[in-house]
């Protein structure tokens, strides 16, 4: 009976909540919607260098430039000013970890290793902290449940859940600082603590209850080389403040607290967190996730690299971030404006903000 329910609602609805009020866990698949994303994209799959390369490594230069700004300038609108450009323009550069994860390892020969040289590790976010994790929050069988690393059914949980999740990013950087430069070294001298840092604090991840396991084989010796360079930087970060002083440490952190701060917020948005976690099907997890398509201006600024389209993203994991706005329009157009495609569509951040919060409120 709930199948037949769902089966009937979805090719007209307009928004997620008008499926029914069954359990996301019980929507079916909507298999042309599944098979539709797979034909339709098949010519557009391929990573382009001369995109990623160009996009990644302007957007770390002029982010470091405009924080160079903030730090030498002594007008205050303009240091402020710059502060904004570099949160902005790293935070793009940042989020190419996300299509690390994603792109075959042959795909784009060098890019990680610059990407890791160039972002991740000055940010003391090297690739590590989210490949090996994030696909788990792809698994079929794991995204919603207790075992996605990033997921968390906030819109099931407490008012004041939602402010805290924000407020805990604007202390990342701290945080990662000293991980880098504390807990790291430490542990390679005291391995009960190695392996708590590791299971605890080495992943991008938003569930509490998530352990990571031993890094293995090549990828651990990828881990090794780039928790070195991470460390070596941290440390000299804090060694630099006894000949420059402290404020343009300061300063940086504050700007990387900006960037974690605008990331966190575009996370509580990516879904709608509603799983009490139970599997879903691939469609259930699509329309637990969120598209914001065109026109809105903002998205591509606080959802850069393809991020505005998330739920796309859960579909198609695979497809380079700069195929995903054509693949959209194709997909569209051939579904139509009434389908279980457009079902993930929404107007912005703060709609989407407004939707989770008032999600809460009932829950006191």
């Amino acid at each position: 009976m709930i199948r037949a329910q769902l089966e009937l609602r979805i090719p007209n609805m307009t928004a997620y909540e008008t499926i029914t009020a069954a359990k996301k866990s019980a929507i079916p698949d909507d298999a042309a919607m599944l098979r539709a994303a797979v034909e339709l994209t098949k010519d557009i799959s391929a990573a382009r260098a001369a995109i990623y390369w160009p996009d990644c490594f302007l957007s770390a230069a002029l982010g470091y430039g405009a924080l160079a700004g903030a730090v030498l300038l002594r007008e205050t609108w303009l240091a402020v000013v710059c502060a904004l450009v570099a949160a902005l323009a790293l935070y793009r550069a940042l989020l190419f970890i996300h299509e690390l994860t994603h792109i075959h390892r042959n795909a784009l020969p060098g890019f990680r290793f610059a990407w890791n040289v160039a972002v991740g590790i000055p940010m003391l976010t090297p690739s590590f902290m989210y490949e090996n994790v994030h696909t788990l929050h792809h698994a079929r069988t794991r995204y919603g449940t207790a075992e996605d690393p990033e997921y968390l059914p906030l819109a099931l949980m407490k008012p004041w859940s939602l402010p805290v999740f924000v407020a805990v990013a604007a202390l990342a950087p701290v945080a990662l600082l000293i991980r880098s430069a504390v807990l790291v070294p430490l542990g390679a001298v005291i391995p009960p603590l190695r392996r708590v840092v590791w299971e605890r604090f080495s992943a991008l991840s938003i569930n509490p209850g998530f352990r990571r396991r031993p890094p293995e084989g090549e990828f651990g010796r990828m881990v090794f080389w780039q928790e070195l360079g991470a460390s070596t930087w941290a440390i000299t970060l804090i060694a630099s403040t006894q000949f420059i002083g402290w404020r343009p440490l300061l300063i940086a952190l504050a700007v990387f607290s900006l960037t974690a701060v605008l990331n966190q917020l575009r996370t509580l948005v990516a879904h709608l967190w509603e799983n009490d976690g139970e599997a879903m099907t691939v469609t259930a997890q699509y329309l637990d996730s969120v598209n914001v398509p065109p026109p809105g201006w903002l998205a591509p600024l606080w959802a850069p690299v393809g991020l505005r389209y998330h739920a796309l993203h859960h579909l198609l994991p695979s497809l380079p971030y700069h195929a995903l706005g054509e693949a959209h329009r194709r997909l569209s157009a051939h579904l139509g404006a009434g389908s279980t495609y457009a079902g993930a569509h929404y107007g912005g951040m703060m709609p989407l903000l407004a939707k989770i919060a008032r999600s809460t409120m009932g829950r006191r």
